[in-house]
């Protein structure tokens, strides 16, 4: 192994987000409603085993030879039915990250020639659907309530060949999950999350 051998190794790579195994795209859907701008948003059906019940947008994971943005697109017709011609992405969000080896890439769409009443739900993952004005949004502040993770270590982890072994001053990670509330609906999680990021980055730009 030489230094040239290094060079022509690592000349063509790209970064890429270490350890992550799971690859997710979602849409936020943005569609006009008597004049005002609307986010759509899905109930999960109730028998799936991920997150039964709760609120999304549509979206899910990334398949083989297929980039974020066409699983976006395509996950959202697949839910919910809007076609790709009628789906124009517009920009994108920051991604995301968790545990779990996961990482998901937030689009934002505008939905053109699409009524919410002609929408076709896919009964294996969607109950229903919702908007919420994005008026609302940006005039509402979510709720934020903060979760503490420790480590959490099996029996035989190996203390031993660390400095100051079970003393080490290990780092706790601070999550904040948001809540925001619309008729009924409580929008909480990575999709309120999302929610505030495209809010903020609005508002910070008007």
């Amino acid at each position: 192994m030489n230094i040239e051998k290094i060079k022509e190794i690592f000349k063509n790579k790209e970064r890429e987000a270490l350890d992550i195994e799971i690859y997710h795209a979602v849409l936020l859907p943005l569609i006009e409603i008597d004049g005002e701008l609307h986010l759509i948003y899905e109930v999960r059906a109730k028998h799936m085993n991920s997150q039964p019940g709760e609120i999304s947008f549509p979206g899910g994971r990334v398949e083989v030879e297929e980039n974020f943005r066409e699983a976006a697109v395509r996950e959202t017709f697949e839910e919910i039915g809007i076609k790709k011609e009628n789906i124009e992405i517009i920009g994108e969000l920051d991604f995301l990250t968790r545990t779990g080896n996961f990482m998901l890439y937030p689009y934002i769409g505008e939905i053109s020639n699409t009524k919410m009443e002609d929408l076709v739900l896919n009964p294996d993952e969607v109950d229903e659907v919702f908007t919420v004005p994005l008026s609302f949004l940006c005039k509402n502040q979510p709720e934020i309530h903060e979760i503490k993770y420790e480590p959490n270590f099996k029996e035989n982890f190996p203390f031993h060949k660390i400095q100051n072994g079970k003393k080490y001053n290990w780092h706790n990670m601070k999550y904040p999950v948001y809540f925001f509330e619309y008729q009924g609906h409580i929008i909480w999680g990575l999709t309120a999350k999302i929610t505030n990021n495209f809010v903020e980055y609005i508002k910070k730009n008007m």
